[in-house]
């Protein structure tokens, strides 16, 4: 008798479990590109670039320490939130689902994105003071004040980089990438290590993207099945010839 108990409980949570597995969402089961990027520490932010302007005097050094290696002076950008990584079809995607950015710390959560046209946006302030985004010379996202707390939205309104600034905190800098054929995205770690998820089966060219631009070359990856692994680093940017020399 118990052995029919057990038999039976066993059949009853078998189907239990290809019940559930019949109702989890396709994206569930997404396969993933894996791979790693490379050079990233040679990416240089243009708030950063246009700071080094005398005339803009928006910067202060101080006297650097000889005895610290110049690689560990140099400013390396956050790429858990700058470096987008998308999947790019080979067929044109529809609009996605709302995306939150978050705005606040003198930046935004993402800095670069990368969506389809007509996907929205949904900016929260999480600031304890105000902010005004917009986008410059267009009419679809004017200067406008977003309050503490309160959130604002905006669609994508076609293919192209749109950069987003802030009237109130100049430093401020977004670019919002629309590219009617990305299929998903993702950031890195701080290792420069990242997982894709696609939905659906296919051909893909894995494309960064740094401060609305695309950096490094593309690389092919074909999804079928089963998890996907890049054969070698992508390699985002190369040290120039003052960094190579002033790295010894």
């Amino acid at each position: 008798m118990a052995r029919c108990y057990i038999n039976g409980s066993a059949r009853r949570w078998a189907f239990f479990l290809a019940a559930a597995a019949a109702f989890v969402p396709a994206s569930a089961w997404a396969e993933k590109i894996v791979g790693k990027v490379k050079g990233f520490e040679y990416l240089e932010n243009p708030v950063w670039s246009e700071a080094k302007d005398p005339q803009k005097k928006g910067y202060s050094f101080r006297e650097m320490v000889p005895t610290v290696p110049a690689k560990y002076r140099k400013l390396y950008p956050h790429i858990p939130k700058e470096l987008c990584l998308a999947a790019l079809s080979t067929e044109r995607q529809k609009a996605q689902a709302p995306t939150l950015i978050r705005v606040g710390g003198g930046r935004t959560t993402p800095v670069t994105i990368v969506v389809t046209p007509g996907t929205k946006l949904v900016f929260e302030n999480t600031d304890p003071f105000d902010h005004r985004l917009y986008i410059a010379g267009d009419k679809t996202f004017p200067a406008s004040t977003t309050a503490k707390g309160g959130k604002r939205e905006w669609s994508v309104p076609q293919e192209g980089t749109f950069e987003i600034r802030d009237e109130l905190a100049p430093s401020l800098r977004m670019w919002v990438v629309g590219e009617p054929h990305v299929a998903g995205i993702t950031y890195p770690s701080l290792q420069g290590e990242f997982k894709l998820k696609t939905e659906a089966e296919g051909e893909y060219q894995v494309q960064a993207y740094f401060a609305g631009k695309k950096v490094g070359a593309a690389m092919a990856a074909v999804v079928s099945g089963r998890d996907v692994k890049l054969p070698r680093p992508i390699v985002v940017a190369k040290a120039k010839k003052s960094e190579k020399k002033g790295s010894k």
